[in-house]
């Protein structure tokens, strides 16, 4: 058990663990099929002028937070959360990074945005780690309005942690509803909790009766509660913008790992971001000391009206089950009790096979006494039901799902994002413990690898 649970020091993940073909054709001539894609060839059009052009230099350092004190961490040009990038539906987005002395290497993902595959930014898997010393170009179209945040995919369960992200809005062509916009990036530093790179609570200009959008981004590593002192309306989840959002007052909403949950709130108010930080938005009077997170969430599954989804995962063509459970054995040559998928460990994971078109409808259930924000790289999914009960409210589309122990989650989504594609949790420690898995599609193969001369190591 010991000798078959290592991990050579360089591998493909296309060699990982087992094919799952979710009831469908296993293509002829092995996993790749007979016609191959390489990850590499899969890419916005070179010829495109780009239309939001952004440098970005990745550094170890010290960051500095609003309070005066500091930490270890990495920058981005400087600063952590790194430079908001925004853009308009339908722009080409160019984001130039150089790694300045990072010893380990970045690749930055682009969280809940649908990029080709090549432009994931997954060491190991999309692309080489970039090396001290050395700049990597991305290229992308913004399809989809929404609040995204990026952040890197090399040694994921440190990087991230010590600063190397930062948040990504795009907007409507022709500009946003509400009066203001603001970010509330929630990140926690070495045990300080921040909003935006501050401590506290964090004044927003805005005068009586204006609306203002409050975009709050968790960067960390378990979920978070949401609320404001007055009511307010969630309008958007992970990018989608919700159908009909009522008002609400006393509840609070839950942003997982990764997640990003968009409110829509009239000044003054005081947003609460996971409970030890603030916006003050407007003339807003000083929080009171303690205040309690309200007894009762917004229920995702029936909050706002339904309307058409154009997914019709009745008859799927593919159909998997995603069982997260915890077994003792080995991974890597280490005994304990390790994270399972399907009653397998790492590396014995399963790679989902898609053919380009499928429906896919995942079976997601977690039996492990802990809470998993599984997110699926290049795909939004759409929430079927949850421990059986049907989602009746506006479409939950999501990329960053808080998954319960003991909950069970049917969602669906369509293949329409060629590559090879991670499907793991967002609790990055637990990723780095195996909690992996991929969504390959048939004909597409990558010719990078974990480890290797660029000592690739997403996670």
């Amino acid at each position: 058990m010991w000798h078959a649970s290592l991990v050579p020091s360089t591998y493909s993940v296309m060699d990982m663990g087992h094919v799952d073909a979710g009831g469908g054709p296993k293509p002829h001539g092995g996993h790749h099929g007979t016609h191959t894609t390489s990850v590499k060839d899969l890419v916005e059009d070179p010829q495109r002028e780009a239309d939001v052009v952004v440098e970005l230099t990745a550094q170890r350092g010290r960051i500095s937070l609003s309070s005066g004190r500091s930490v270890d961490g990495f920058t981005l040009n400087g600063q952590s959360p790194g430079p908001a990038i925004t853009a308009r539906v339908g722009q080409l987005v160019e984001v130039r990074v150089t790694n300045d002395n990072v010893p380990d290497g970045i690749a930055l993902h682009w969280h809940g945005i649908d990029v080709p595959n090549a432009e994931d930014g997954v060491a190991g898997v999309t692309q080489d780690a970039i090396r001290p010393g050395d700049e990597h170009t991305y290229r992308f179209v913004v399809d989809r309005v929404g609040s995204y945040w990026y952040h890197s995919h090399q040694v994921s369960h440190v990087q991230v942690v010590r600063g190397l992200f930062g948040p990504l809005t795009v907007l409507p062509a022709a500009g946003i509803e509400q009066d203001r916009d603001v970010a509330a990036v929630a990140h926690t530093y070495r045990g300080i909790r921040t909003l935006n790179g501050a401590e506290g609570n964090v004044p927003v200009s805005a005068t009586d009766g204006e609306t203002v959008r409050v975009r709050a981004i968790n960067t960390d590593n378990g979920p978070m509660q949401v609320w404001c002192d007055a009511s307010y309306r969630v309008v958007a989840v992970d990018g989608t913008e919700v159908n009909q959002p009522s008002p609400v007052s006393g509840r609070y909403v839950t942003v997982t790992a990764g997640g990003r949950i968009d409110l829509a709130v009239v000044s003054p108010a005081r947003v609460h971001v996971g409970g030890a930080t603030t916006l003050a938005i407007g003339s807003v009077a000083e929080p009171q000391p303690g205040t309690p997170v309200p007894k009762q969430p917004v229920d995702l599954l029936t909050y706002g009206a339904p309307t058409p989804t154009g997914l019709d995962a009745a008859d799927p063509d593919r159909e998997f089950t995603y069982s997260v459970g915890r077994k003792p054995g080995f991974v890597d040559g280490v005994p304990g009790m390790w994270w399972s998928i399907n009653g397998h460990l790492f590396p014995d994971v399963p790679m989902f096979l898609v053919a380009e078109g499928d429906v896919v409808v995942m079976h997601i259930e977690n039996h492990t006494g802990d809470v998993h924000p599984m997110h699926l790289h290049g795909h939004h999914a759409l929430v079927l039901s949850r421990n059986g009960e049907p989602a009746t409210g506006s479409p939950w589309w999501t990329d960053s799902l808080n998954v319960r122990s003991d909950e069970r989650f049917d969602i669906a989504f369509v293949a329409d994002n060629p590559g090879v594609w991670m499907d793991h949790c967002h609790n990055l420690t637990h990723a780095a413990d195996g909690l992996i898995a991929h969504l390959m599609y048939e004909g597409v193969t990558t010719p990078y690898v974990v480890g290797g001369d660029a000592d690739n190591s997403p996670e």
